[in-house]
């Protein structure tokens, strides 16, 4: 399975950006049960930002990003997206796409060992 990530770039501190997913050749609530935003910053562990349940609209978010960030999917053309609202510098690291078809009880969270496709990322920077 190949994600790919687009939509990275430079932004403004308190300005927004929308990250893209796409899957070619699948079908998001056929083939996948959970898709998810992952961010790594230099130095550091690669750690969940938000889900999303493929079948419906279950959606968790990492505390840093609620109320900033929106993850949603477009179903009809299958792409996961993140929009990113009042950015901030610590919001600068590389994002990633990651699905999974492991079963959830409908509840996807954004845990590492919950995924099992990947994106390559895409690089995020905000400047203040």
């Amino acid at each position: 399975v190949q994600l790919v990530e687009s939509g990275g770039g430079s932004a403004q501190a308190g300005g927004p950006l929308r990250l893209s997913c796409a899957a070619p050749g699948y079908t998001f609530d056929s083939d996948f049960e959970c898709m998810a935003w992952f961010v790594q910053a230099p130095g550091k562990d690669r750690e969940g930002v938000a889900s999303i349940y493929s079948g419906g609209e279950f959606t968790d978010y990492a505390d840093s990003v609620k109320g900033r960030f929106t993850v949603s999917q477009d179903t009809a053309n299958h792409i996961l997206y993140l929009q990113m609202d009042n950015l901030k510098p610590d919001d600068t690291a590389t994002y990633y796409c990651a699905a999974s078809n492991w079963y959830s009880n409908n509840a996807c969270r954004p845990q590492k060992n919950r995924y099992n496709y990947w994106g390559q990322g895409t690089q995020v920077t905000v400047s203040s």
